[in-house]
């Protein structure tokens, strides 16, 4: 039997009302990635990348088309299955690190385990393995604004994978960061997804990044096209 992807968009259409007319963002995208595949989504600000990876994400409903998410079609889900499907299935990593900041680093990682039913306990463990993992375990008790924006987001990271999702989406992760930082966390992100064959799209503006990335996608005229 054949594994379905982590992710397939099949004939996805967006579109939005600007100024009284229509505005056709996505018109039949069709996508797939797969466990182990990392994919950088590359395209001008503007051209759609936030709304597919919100349609991606569970985040909003297409207006057109199928999502499906570890081979789940989503679309005709009630809110309440979809919401279930995002916290088991999906991780986000944003721009900025949306860390809550009365919580340490390691409070942060426990937070998503906890809210889908692991225990104190056990979410701790994983925690803890996790920021070792990514080079944290010195800074596990540090609050968020006692951390680097490198540090914050690798922490980001790791929130994000807490719940051993199948799916790993990242928006703009390194945009706020300097050279340096920016290669050290997405060293730290290649480093996880390689060791838990996280399928992952990442949009980036970073084309040294995107180049060290299994494969490249862009938006054209509303589809979602491969680039060599």
């Amino acid at each position: 039997m054949t594994t379905p992807p982590a992710l397939y968009l099949e004939k996805v259409e967006r579109r939005y009302e600007q100024a009284g007319a229509p505005l056709d963002i996505l018109r039949g995208a069709d996508f797939g990635l797969w466990a182990g595949q990392s994919a950088a989504l590359i395209a001008p600000s503007g051209a759609g990348k936030s709304t597919l990876l919100h349609i991606a994400g569970l985040l909003e409903r297409p207006d057109g088309g199928e999502v499906y998410v570890a081979g789940v079609p989503t679309v005709g889900m009630a809110d309440e299955a979809r919401t279930a499907l995002r916290r088991g299935e999906i991780g986000f990593v944003y721009q900025f690190h949306h860390l809550l900041p009365e919580f340490t680093a390691l409070e942060n990682v426990m937070l998503p385990q906890m809210i889908a039913g692991h225990s104190r306990k056990e979410s701790r463990e994983r925690a803890g393995q996790l920021l070792d993992y990514l080079g944290l375990a010195a800074r596990a008790q540090h609050r968020p604004a006692e951390l680097s924006g490198g540090e914050q987001q690798r922490v980001a990271i790791a929130r994000a994978v807490a719940n051993g999702p199948g799916l790993l989406l990242a928006d703009e992760p390194t945009g706020n960061l300097d050279p340096k930082t920016a290669n050290h966390v997405f060293e730290a992100l290649d480093a996880i997804v390689r060791a838990t064959g996280l399928a992952t799209l990442i949009a980036t503006h970073n084309m040294d990044l995107a180049g060290r990335m299994d494969r490249r996608v862009t938006l054209r005229d509303g589809l979602l096209v491969e680039l060599q």
